[in-house]
């Protein structure tokens, strides 16, 4: 299968946003568009004893009537998920995409996802999910089971969309940042977009010729480029840096072990994607 741009929706206010950006990157990356809806069909209602002093008779009949609810449920979030994907896919149509499709699943999201790994090029994917959705100061936590099980690009998004003009890379140099620099150097997702490259550390000769060497990739590529080092902590530095600039996305390399790259290991990195307004494409 052609590897697809993969959107992930479900009942969150971040749906419309995850529908946007993914219409925007499908016809950026000429790469079909495909929505995921998950159901997870895990029982709502654990078995209980309930025999006591109602009798096993009517123990009995209250675990049958349990388990029709349980049934109809399934039903009804299937039918939600349904009508759900054919909302998307009109409104990827009323974006531009020729023809978006859609797929349901049973399962989990990241069991799922991870089935799927191969046919996904880049995967979109809100900030939280609807079980979450009205915790402003909170990560969903399957965004964060995603970020570390997938082996993809991953676009975490806001709830609206905003077309990407300044794309703010945080670079240190290493294989996985670097790696970030010539995909984007050479993706149409960025053709007319402003890179800002930002290493956060010492003026040192090393960082520099590393700076020079990712703005010159980049350059050679017909992008306009412009980087900077700058000194202090690593996710004030990137979001003070994101506001006064006017950045509108942000990219990131996701784990190993340097200080921009520990960001997605620890509480720094639930940080930085909390606090995120703009969407952030986390690269592996």
């Amino acid at each position: 299968m052609t590897e697809q741009v993969m959107a992930a929706i479900d009942g969150s206010r971040f749906s419309t946003g995850v529908c946007d950006y993914a219409a925007w990157a499908s016809q950026a990356l000429e790469a079909p568009l495909t929505f995921l809806h998950v159901v997870d069909n895990h029982p709502q209602t654990a078995e209980a004893d309930l025999s006591g002093n109602i009798g096993l008779g009517s123990r009995e009949h209250l675990l049958e009537e349990l388990a029709s609810l349980d049934e109809q449920r399934a039903k009804l979030a299937q039918e939600q998920g349904r009508l759900m994907l054919q909302a998307a896919k009109e409104r990827a149509i009323a974006d531009g995409v020729a023809e978006p499709a859609g797929r349901q699943r049973n399962g989990t999201l990241v069991e799922t996802l991870t089935e799927l790994e191969n046919d996904i090029r880049l995967l979109v994917i809100g900030k939280r999910g609807e079980g979450h959705q009205q915790d402003s100061g909170h990560l969903g936590s399957n965004l964060e089971r995603v970020v570390r099980s997938l082996h993809r690009p991953i676009l975490m998004v806001p709830d609206t969309f905003t077309r990407p003009e300044k794309v703010l890379i945080a670079f240190d140099g290493s294989k996985t940042t670097r790696k970030g620099i010539e995909m984007i150097a050479r993706s149409p997702l960025f053709r007319g977009c402003e890179c800002h490259v930002v290493m956060v550390g010492a003026e040192l000769a090393d960082l520099r010729a590393q700076l020079d060497w990712a703005l010159t990739t980049l350059r050679e590529a017909d992008h306009q480029a412009v980087g900077e080092i700058l000194s202090g902590e690593v996710e004030e530095t990137l979001r003070n840096y994101k506001e006064v600039m006017g950045i509108d996305l942000l990219v990131m390399g996701a784990y190993g072990h340097s200080r921009i790259r520990h960001l997605l290991v620890g509480s720094t990195t639930t940080a930085m994607l909390r606090k995120a307004t703009l969407p952030v494409l986390l690269l592996r």
